[in-house]
């Protein structure tokens, strides 16, 4: 498991890749900052967005009303949004051979994902998010549930 940072997620520099582990429900938080490689976004800032998004809502609809994560997609715009860098949806009906990649700084992916508890896999798909980055020769899967980094390799293995 990698070392702890300051705020208590799992964080550790793997072959040179920042890579975050999946703690309560911030995949999303997760996702940003493994794609930026860096611990950007922190939960109070998360949640910070989150009231400036709907400030009179009770519970928060951008979250999880228990406050353990769950954030959706309006607040990973606005963390974007932040830095000056922008999400471009890609409907994944569309072939693949029709993206450009290069100009691309990496891909936060929203997909299913069982749950488990303990050793069992629970019977429902809950959404779960997860960055994809080009670093170095290779692109890399930065899936916060990975113990560590997982190499896709080439463009065209990654399509």
């Amino acid at each position: 498991m990698a070392p702890e940072d300051e705020r208590g997620f799992g964080s550790g520099v793997s072959g040179g890749l920042y890579h975050e582990r999946q703690r309560l429900e911030l995949c999303a938080l997760h996702a940003l900052n493994n794609l930026l490689q860096r611990p950007w976004l922190s939960k109070a800032a998360a949640d910070g967005i989150c009231h400036r998004l709907a400030p009179n809502s009770r519970p928060n609809p951008h979250r999880s009303p228990l406050g353990t994560g769950n954030y959706d997609i309006n607040v990973v715009m606005a963390a974007l949004g932040t830095l000056g860098l922008a999400a471009v949806w890609w409907d994944k009906r569309r072939p693949l051979e029709r993206l450009s990649v290069s100009p691309v700084l990496g891909f936060l992916l929203n997909v299913p994902s069982r749950p488990r508890l303990g050793g069992l896999r629970l019977p429902l798909a809950r959404p779960h998010w997860l960055s994809v980055r080009h670093l170095g020769d290779s692109f890399y899967n930065l899936d916060s549930k990975l113990p560590a980094p997982a190499s896709i390799g080439t463009e065209t293995q990654l399509r």
